[in-house]
Parts: structure tokens; C-alpha cells; sequence
């Protein structure tokens, strides 16, 4: 019999009367990847907090390669070699890379004296552990979201861990850079140490795990060898019902071009000469590898950091304009939803109505006031419209799961009624029931006439949503299919190394 590195038995755990985990049972081998699904609400979450001590449970028990656990903590579970990589990294975005893995793995009196030339030796042995080309002394504030990932998974590769639980870990990664994260898995098995891993992306516990066991309204459905289930059937346990996973994708015919991109560079985000247009009804779809300058490009067209004025045009609606903020975008009906929906897509802090009107704010005040019942009904109608799951208007964003807080950022933009409309990651890490809804939204609003720019790591997405695929590398671009032109393949080539460019 392999041996256990962790145990759970009878967890449950309540919030407020609400019963977030009932009974569950879970338990991680040796040398395996243990998979562990459901929805948003599932109850994942709740019970990753509860084995890394972040949370206690109400019932239930705990234990560690054999050792029973009454009262976990979080420096109780790094001591016993249990690491998190969580879906929201959670760097220090003023220190360095290595000075965030320093602070993660370095252990002393806070007066001793640093080795600087090691710890960037460390903190490069790390890194090139992960695959990944991360300049150690970047400010961790100026990395994108896929390689902060990538800085949370050397951390734990640095701490030795024999449990390491991965929380959406590839949720920004291309495929290229999932196959690196494999390799840094088959080496933890390896090393006898276990994987609990959690992903929406059900063609990766296929590839990766050994066994599935998924939550379903915090409770245990089933816990079988990866081999004895199917895709439909993972599915419908998961979701309680037969699904699609996706809205079928509906020729359209494409308008005049709404967005036009000619010779566009921003050298302070390594963006260069990036010709494009995007019509009426279409949605482009880009894709590339990290650091290809996907959403550096998201942020130039939103004036977040404004294109360069002496290098190329960008016209809206064929006319020349000058995006060089966000509420110039704002202005000429351009929309936004980043990547990092907790820190830049919703205000956590604050409710539904909030957030559906911060880009509309006209709309519902008068005079400098805002008409709280008027803020209201419009965000009840996106609340209705968008299938949002939350009690009333009046819930703070931060209760809700990821699939719905994604929809509340989409409501936020949905109601400055924009003729263009920028999707970065616009179902990074929602289940796949609201990942299904979201695409389904995303074809009606294209054919509906909105133009709409969608930047996605999942090639899978790409392919079934796009009428046209453009491929970053390197901050430019590499190369633009049809529809019928695209391939996984050739995808993935022309994002490796520039080649020549397909048509616009």
C-alpha cells in the first residue's frame, strides 16, 4: 500500500449558517497527482484553507504523513512540507523576484548579513527550475499574471514540499509553458512528494492525475482512478446535469472595421509595430506565450499606457484618435476587462450595484449624486441578463465565486453599451458551467454587432470562439489565421518564433 501524505476525514466546515463543506473525505499518496474539481462554490477552496491551517474545521480530521493534526496553521503546514500555489499570487509588487522567494524561503535572525550574489543564484536555480526566463531582479509589480504563477511555483519548489496544492496553476499558461509545468510535476512524484491539483481545464487532469474526487455543494460525489471516468460523465458529475461546454460557434457576417491598429508600438511595454483590425461583429482572438505582449496590448488600446505618439495610428470607427487614458477609451466605446479580475476587473469591497455602474456612473446619478434605486435596477437587469448567482445587488463582490465575479465585471462594461469591447482572460478560472455562459454572452454580443478582442492563453478557447486568430511573440506580431487556417499547431509555431506574417 503507497503511503498517505495527507488524510482528511469528515471535514465540514460552516460560514454564517451556510454550510460551505459537509463530510468530505480526501486523501493524497505518494508520488501521486490527485485531482480535485467541481463548480465555483464547490467548496475547492474552503477546504485547500482548511488543510494549509488557513481555515479550521468545524468536524473532521486531519493528519499528515501518519501524524494526526488536531489544530493546523499555516507555519505548522510549511514545517510539515505542505505549499499552496494559489490562483491569485501574492507577491510584494515593490521587491524583487528574489527578494520575494528570499522572504518565502530564507530562514535566520533578521540581523544577520545578506547574501546578495546567492540569493540571486538561488533565486535563478529556481526559476530555471520552472523553465522559465524570469529576470530575478524584476520588480515582482511589473510581471504579468502567468509569471507571478510561475514565481509561486519555484517558491515551492525552494521549500522541498512533499504536498503541494495547485490552484489553477496553468489558468494564464499556453500549452508550452503547461508541458514545463509537467515536467516540474513529474519531478515532485518523482521526489515521492504528492500533488493535489485543481483546474478548470479538464484536459489537464486527464494528462496529469491518477485519481479525481469531485466537490459538488460541498459535498464528496465520487473519488475514482482518473482511467475509470470520461469527459461527459466528469462533467455532468460535477455539474449534476448532461452539458455543453461551450456556445457553438455562429458564422456572422462581419461589419465595417471598428478597430484599426497601423504600424502600433509602446516601447515602454515592449510593444512594436503591431498592425491589426478587428470588424463589426467579429471576435479576434489572440493568443501567444508568456510575455508575447498579449496583454501589454490589451493596455495600450485602453490608454492604460498610452502607444507611442511618433510610431503608427489607431483609428476607431476609421477615424484617427489618440487613446491615452482609459477614460478616452471610455469616451469612444471601448470596454475592458483585464486579466486579473480581483485586483483591476471588481472592487471586492464593494456590492454588485457598485461595481455593474463604476463605468456608467451618468446613468444613474443626477446632479452629482447617485440614484442608489436607479443603480440598483440596472444592475438587477445585468443580474438577470448574465445568470449572476447572488442573493440580491446589495452582496459584496468578494463573496462571490470566480465564475460570477467575472460576470459582474463584464456587467460593469456591458452598460456603457461599447461598440468594442477588450476580453483579456475572460474565463481564466470559472467552472466550466459559467465558462459555457460566458461564451455563449461573448457570441451574442458579437452577433449584436460589438466588436471584440479576446486574449486568451487557452488555445481550446481560442480556436472555438474566434472568427480570426492574430499570434503575439516578442511584443509583436507573428502571424494572423483564418478561421479555417487554425490549428493547434500552427498556433503554437508561429508563437515560438516569429514568422511571416498572415493576412489582416
Amino acid at each position: 500500500m503507497t503511503p498517505l501524505l495527507l488524510s482528511a476525514s469528515s471535514i465540514s466546515k460552516s460560514f454564517e449558517g451556510v454550510s460551505a463543506l459537509r463530510r468530505v473525505s480526501f486523501d493524497l499518496r505518494e508520488g501521486e497527482v490527485h485531482a480535485l474539481v467541481g463548480e465555483n462554490g464547490a467548496g475547492k477552496s474552503t477546504f485547500i484553507k482548511i488543510a494549509s491551517g488557513a481555515e479550521q474545521p468545524d468536524e473532521g480530521s486531519l493528519a499528515v504523513c501518519g501524524r494526526s493534526i488536531p489544530h493546523m496553521t499555516p507555519a505548522l503546514a510549511r514545517s510539515l512540507g505542505i505549499a499552496v500555489i494559489y490562483q491569485q499570487p501574492s507577491l510584494f509588487p515593490h521587491l524583487t523576484v528574489a527578494e520575494n522567494l528570499a522572504l518565502a524561503l530564507e530562514s535566520g535572525s533578521v540581523w544577520r548579513r545578506v547574501d546578495w550574489a546567492a540569493r540571486h543564484r538561488r533565486a535563478l536555480e529556481l526559476l530555471e527550475g520552472t523553465g522559465a526566463a524570469i529576470d530575478p531582479q524584476r520588480l515582482a509589480g511589473t510581471l504579468s499574471m502567468p509569471e507571478q504563477q510561475i514565481v509561486e511555483i519555484a517558491k515551492a519548489i525552494g521549500a522541498d514540499a512533499k504536498i503541494v496544492i495547485m490552484d489553477e496553476p496553468t489558468a494564464s499558461l499556453m500549452d508550452h509553458e503547461v508541458e514545463r509545468l509537467f515536467s516540474v510535476i513529474g519531478m515532485l512524484r518523482a521526489q515521492s512528494g504528492g500533488v493535489i491539483y485543481i483546474s478548470h481545464r479538464l484536459e489537464e487532469l486527464f494528462a496529469v492525475s491518477d485519481r479525481i474526487t469531485v466537490l459538488r455543494d460541498g459535498e464528496t460525489i465520487v473519488t475514482c482512478d482518473t482511467t475509470a471516468i470520461d469527459r461527459p460523465t466528469l462533467i455532468q458529475t460535477m455539474v449534476g446535469r448532461a452539458m455543453a461546454e461551450s456556445a457553438a460557434w455562429q458564422p456572422r457576417a462581419a461589419g465595417d472595421v471598428a478597430l484599426e491598429l497601423r504600424g502600433v508600438s509602446n516601447r515602454s511595454l515592449g510593444i512594436h509595430d503591431v498592425s491589426i483590425h478587428v470588424r463589426r461583429g467579429e471576435v479576434l482572438g489572440v493568443a501567444g506565450l508568456v510575455g508575447s505582449g498579449r496583454t501589454e496590448l490589451a493596455e495600450t488600446l485602453f490608454g492604460l499606457e498610452p502607444a507611442d505618439e511618433d510610431r503608427g495610428e489607431i483609428l476607431v470607427h476609421g477615424a484617427p484618435v489618440r487613446i491615452d487614458s482609459p477614460s478616452k477609451a471610455v469616451s469612444l466605446g471601448i470596454g475592458y476587462v483585464p486579466e486579473d479580475r480581483r485586483q483591476h476587473g471588481v472592487v471586492l469591497e464593494m456590492p454588485i450595484a457598485s461595481n455593474a455602474s463604476l463605468a456608467s456612473l451618468g446613468a444613474v446619478s443626477s446632479r452629482g449624486l447617485i440614484d442608489r434605486a436607479a443603480e440598483r435596477q440596472s444592475a438587477q437587469g445585468y443580474v438577470d441578463r448574465l445568470r449572476i448567482k447572488a442573493p440580491s445587488t446589495s452582496v459584496e463582490v468578494g463573496t462571490l465565486s470566480g465564475g460570477n465575479q467575472q460576470k459582474v465585471a463584464l456587467a460593469r462594461w456591458l452598460s456603457i453599451e461599447p461598440g468594442i469591447l477588450i476580453l483579456d482572460e475572460p474565463t481564466q478560472g470559472v467552472d466550466v458551467g459559467a465558462k459555457a455562459e460566458i461564451h455563449a454572452l461573448i457570441q451574442e454580443l458579437a452577433g449584436r454587432g460589438i466588436a471584440i478582442v479576446m486574449m486568451s492563453s487557452e488555445l481550446p478557447e481560442v480556436l472555438a470562439m474566434s472568427d480570426r486568430i492574430a499570434v503575439m511573440h516578442a511584443g509583436t506580431l507573428s502571424g494572423v489565421l483564418s478561421r479555417d487556417e487554425a490549428t493547434q499547431d500552427r498556433i503554437l509555431a508561429l508563437a515560438l518564433e516569429r514568422g511571416p506574417e498572415g493576412s489582416r
